[in-house]
């Protein structure tokens, strides 16, 4: 699939270094085959050192040179990125964008022709190699194509396919969702250190309860509520603990979280 094939990265954050270490992790490509591009020298430097990769500050040597391009930029700078490679895009490129908000139409209007694209949403688990990401692909994406994109990111983490139309319930979801564990696990450290424990051994408990139970259900597949009925015995301590998590709102309030922040990405995508 990858035979022949050099990745490129415009852009060198956070992001295209999780997708660097998950590509090369998982054997997809050798560091001679993947050509980042940045402004920042420094984080050039780190990621030459860190990856042996190949690395630029023109866009225009990462388009040229490789034939799937990552665009792992800013929404805020993507008219003049885009502005800037428009002219050395051709129709042999697989265009990736994990820019959030940007529609694939809109990335199309700038470029002024037609390319093979493809729209992902990863979240920042990604970091680590345990990321959720959502594809949706274009209208001249082929089947390889899909296969090459799956095969990125399925290098850091899990990956679903879903409607262009969807993504912006995936970023309310697992795009936002890590906060919201977040939020979930600075909590149950804090009800720890008030029942008693030591900070560091409370946060350490709430970090493997939530790394196990989320291991739990996606290892047995049995329906969260099931798990949740094992755990909890009649009259015993789990059910009075849900009882305030029940009477609290706290289903609720997570569920309106994620059309919040879903109804927020589609804001923000009509504004780019």
């Amino acid at each position: 699939m990858w035979a022949g094939k050099k990745l490129g990265f415009i852009g060198g954050g956070n992001m295209g270094g999780a997708l660097t270490k998950g590509v090369l992790k998982a054997g997809l490509l050798e560091p001679s085959s993947i050509l980042i591009g940045d402004i920042s020298e420094e984080r050039l430097d780190f990621l030459a050192r860190e990856y042996q990769v190949q690395t630029t500050e023109s866009n225009t040597e990462v388009v040229k040179n490789c034939d799937v391009i990552i665009l792992a930029v800013k929404p805020q700078v993507m008219a003049a990125v885009l502005e800037g490679i428009k002219d050395v895009v051709e129709d042999r490129h697989l265009l990736i964008s994990i820019m959030a908000g940007v529609k694939l139409a809109t990335i199309s209007s700038v470029l002024s022709k037609e390319v093979p694209m493809i729209r992902v949403m990863p979240n920042t688990p990604a970091l680590v190699l345990e990321g959720a990401s959502a594809i949706a692909c274009g209208a001249k994406a082929t089947d390889e194509h899909k296969e090459l994109a799956l095969s990125i990111f399925s290098a850091v983490g899990e990956v679903v396919e879903v409607e262009e139309k969807l993504l912006d319930a995936v970023t309310g979801l697992s795009g936002s969702g890590p906060a919201y564990i977040l939020l979930v696990i600075e909590a149950l450290t804090d009800g720890g250190v008030m029942a008693g424990l030591p900070r560091p051994v409370a946060s350490k408990l709430a970090i493997q309860t939530t790394l196990g139970a989320a291991k739990l259900m996606a290892e047995t597949g049995l329906h969260s509520a099931a798990l949740k009925d094992q755990i909890t015995s009649p009259g015993g301590t789990t059910i009075y603990g849900l009882e305030v998590l029940e009477s609290g709102g706290a289903r609720g309030l997570l569920m309106q979280a994620v059309q919040t922040a879903t109804k927020r990405s589609e804001e923000l995508g009509k504004k780019t």
